[in-house]
């Protein structure tokens, strides 16, 4: 039988509550790995271990022992390997992932649907593993991985975040509440660089080192848990 997506959703529910590090390097072919994972690792490694396939890896064609993933190989994938589909889409099928593609320098996130508008995903140094929801946070597009079969549940919504996310753009993001972030960062100890009210390179380098300082999801971008810990309301 061929590889479906109700099996990746099934193998990342064994996994919650294990651990997340940034960067953890995971082998692939080790079906007895517990962690620790980051968000491209812990998916990557689900398909590989449903499928025997890489996907999302610097080399889907390496050693899977050694491969290395990461949310901008995911992009990669998508584009050249994969099938792009709508959020909406994403979220009733179990096991399609979900990816925020990473800025220039910076770190993504990708988490894998359940079906059913919720996610299985390796989410931050605080949580580990969980089940979390699509809802309320941003997201650039689905995935279907050609080596997986799936099959759609019945619809859902998945509402856009209630408060604008502040993030490296083009055009920049700019204005008195990223002068407000710019300010927040460099009265923590993080250097947004000039406090210029423009969301820049500097300024995403700073929101992801207090991210990872404080274990939350470290996209580089000001959502409202970020924007919380940095004493401001979006």
């Amino acid at each position: 039988m061929s590889a479906n997506g109700v099996d990746l959703v099934q193998l990342g529910l064994k996994h919650v509550g294990e651990k997340y590090h940034l960067g953890a390097a995971v082998p692939k072919d080790n079906a007895n790995w517990t962690g620790p994972w980051d968000c491209a690792e812990f998916a990557s490694w689900i398909v590989f271990q449903v499928s025997g396939v890489l996907y999302g890896c610097s080399n889907d064609s390496g050693n899977p022992a050694t491969a290395d993933a990461f949310t901008g190989f995911w992009d990669r994938d998508a584009a050249h390997l994969g099938h792009i589909i709508p959020i909406e889409e994403a979220g009733r099928t179990p096991g399609a992932a979900v990816l925020r593609r990473p800025p220039p320098g910076g770190i993504g996130h990708v988490v894998l649907s359940d079906g059913m508008g919720g996610t299985v995903e390796a989410h931050s140094s605080a949580d580990g593993v969980v089940q979390l929801k699509l809802a309320g946070r941003r997201w650039d597009m689905g995935i279907l991985v050609p080596a997986i079969t799936y099959q759609p549940l019945d619809p859902v919504t998945v509402p856009s975040p209630p408060t604008k996310i502040y993030r490296l753009a083009i055009p920049p993001m700019s204005g008195p509440v990223v002068q407000q972030i710019q300010t927040g960062l460099k009265q923590k100890g993080f250097d947004p660089g000039a406090i210029d009210g423009t969301f820049g390179p500097h300024t995403q380098a700073a929101v992801a080192a207090l991210q990872i300082s404080l274990g939350l999801t470290p996209d580089g971008e000001v959502g409202p848990l970020t924007a919380k810990a940095l004493g401001l309301t979006l």
